[in-house]
């Protein structure tokens, strides 16, 4: 298995595990020099689904694979339900 440079996978898309398009990687966060989750722009298609946000910080855990594009599992995102989107939609 290749290890890939952190600045290889920047701009490489990214697809939850149902096969829908996200968006692209715009950076790493790094804890202790490894990766603890991956700030991933968010595609147009995709922000309704996250309440209009253009990027979320998706956990490094919740990653299944990283090649030529990063697979994410769906189960990582948050939903239109979810007590987040409430929170928010209080706060406004």
């Amino acid at each position: 298995m290749r290890v890939k440079k952190i600045t290889e996978v920047i701009g490489v898309k990214v697809y939850t595990d149902s096969g829908d398009y996200f968006g692209e990687i715009e950076e790493a966060n790094l804890h202790e020099n490894k990766v603890d989750g991956w700030r991933i722009k968010v595609s147009g298609s995709m922000m309704s689904l996250i309440s209009g946000a253009r990027g979320v910080i998706i956990p490094h855990q919740f990653v299944k694979a990283i090649s030529d594009i990063f697979i994410i599992n769906k189960s990582a995102l948050p939903t239109p339900e979810s007590d987040i989107g409430e929170v928010s939609e209080e706060l406004v």
